[in-house]
């Protein structure tokens, strides 16, 4: 029996309602999880996922700005909502479901771009999200006994030198510098995480999963970075079978600019 889980930073749930529903009819996820949903919790098209068979949804929304949502065919239980950093940011989200004998912890996370100067002595959006990069090194694959974990999301960093166009180009550019990297390969070595992605794709071959809006012709640039992920638990990673990104959702109507990446386990 397998299991699906999809990952995709839409950049606003009720623009691009349209190709969700597309996506969701297509592909099937068990799982699907968005970032940046940009609308408040009643403002969630929940009705619109439902009528898929989406019948449970865990939110984390705010008006206009990032938001975190989770929704499943499986039951949810045990939704927790974490404030990093302590600024009333939508930005995480998680909750407990089961499948076949195993509870399992799954993490959504969107974390802070960082804005376009890594310096945080006069870029402050750089430090905020430096501190919150910080914070998530305290987050334990093995948190809870018994208790499988998968995390995913738009983390905003693209950690190794494949995960971008041009290493060296990009090494002074938010998202690939050096201090983003390192503490985003903190935290997974010290929460005990493994990088599911890495593990089906290993180096040296390239993974992206955003492309730029200010490109001219995207595809034929193909400028991208590896911004979204997936991680787990240890115990996990001998039921993954693959992972897939869904890379075309990039020239889809009015796209986002991350496209949907989803894992595929069995049992």
């Amino acid at each position: 029996m397998s299991l699906s889980i999809t990952t995709w930073n839409i950049n606003s749930v009720r623009l691009r309602l349209p190709i969700v529903e597309d996506f969701l009819k297509r592909v099937s996820p068990d799982i699907l999880c968005l970032q940046e949903i940009k609308c408040q919790n009643d403002q969630f098209p929940a009705d619109a996922l439902k009528a898929l068979g989406y019948d449970n949804i865990v939110l984390h929304g705010q008006k206009g700005y990032h938001g975190v949502a989770i929704a499943s065919r499986f039951p949810l239980t045990e939704d927790h909502r974490q404030d990093y950093c302590g600024v009333g940011d939508s930005r995480h989200i998680s909750a407990i479901f089961e499948w076949h004998g195993k509870r399992i912890r799954l993490h959504n996370f969107y974390v802070p771009a960082g804005g376009d100067e890594p310096d945080r002595t006069i870029n402050p959006k750089f430090g905020h999200k430096l501190d919150f990069i910080e914070e998530m090194k305290a987050l334990k694959a093995d948190a809870e006994p018994g208790v499988s974990a998968i995390l995913v999301g738009d983390l905003n960093i693209a950690p190794f030198e494949n995960d971008v166009w041009s290493h060296k180009q990009l090494l002074k550019i938010v998202s690939h510098t050096p201090v983003e990297t390192e503490g985003l390969l903190d935290v997974v070595r010290q929460g005990g995480w493994v990088d599911l992605m890495r593990q089906f794709t290993p180096e040296p071959e390239k993974i992206y999963t955003w492309w730029s809006y200010r490109a001219k012709d995207w595809e034929a640039a193909d400028r991208g970075r590896r911004l979204d992920h997936i991680w787990s638990s240890p115990d996990m990673t001998g039921h993954l079978k693959r992972i897939d990104i869904l890379k075309e959702a990039r020239g889809w109507e009015k796209p986002s600019d991350h496209v949907p990446v989803t894992a595929w386990f069995d049992i």
